[in-house]
């Protein structure tokens, strides 16, 4: 099955509507979605190695445009969307304990979390909640993002093949170990903050 799901995001990932499929997702992962668009963007990136750079940016920009999704449910939105948000990833009573102290660190909160597979959408709506500076979020957010999405496509434009051929000979291994990374994100969200 997990062959079947990887032989068919390799053909969507060459698909005409691709960049806009991994934009919607960017996008939306920023500020709900649980699943990162690294997802498709690797695929994406290993089927089509020569477009490596355009796809980071496309997956970086609306990251950050989702970001500020995530700010504005925070800064608007939070009691009938933040607030829910929040209850879902299991945070929102741990929220009024570190409200003042998140503005203090809020810039290193932004940067780690936009690198690490740590939910970025929980950073981009306690941002909005805290009303944490917008310009300098924002900066934060395209530093980090694209940190995140232009490493690895540059990683994946080098070894591109390499990765390909380790991913087909391995891909449970690979599989299982995404699948931890992604739940050990959550983990982290629900017990560490």
């Amino acid at each position: 099955m997990v062959r079947k799901l990887y032989d068919w995001v390799l053909r969507q990932a060459e698909a005409p509507y691709a960049l806009w499929m991994l934009a919607a997702v960017s996008f939306v992962e920023s500020s709900v979605f649980p699943i990162p668009p690294d997802v498709l963007m690797i695929p994406m990136i290993l089927a089509a190695p020569h477009r490596a750079w355009r796809i980071a940016g496309v997956c970086t920009a609306a990251s950050v445009a989702g970001g500020a999704l995530g700010y504005y449910i925070g800064y608007e939105l939070f009691a009938s969307i933040g607030r829910p948000v929040l209850e879902f990833y299991g945070k929102d009573h741990a929220f009024e304990e570190i409200r003042d102290a998140y503005n203090g660190q809020g810039v290193w909160a932004v940067l780690i979390a936009g690198v690490t597979p740590f939910p970025y959408k929980v950073i981009t709506i306690f941002s909005g909640v805290t009303q944490l500076n917008f310009a300098l979020f924002m900066a934060m957010s395209v530093i980090a993002r694209g940190l995140r999405f232009f490493v690895i496509a540059a990683l994946l434009n080098r070894y591109g093949d390499a990765a390909r051929d380790f991913i087909d000979r391995r891909l449970g291994l690979v599989a299982t170990v995404s699948v931890a990374l992604l739940i050990g994100g959550f983990v982290v969200v629900k017990y560490a903050l």
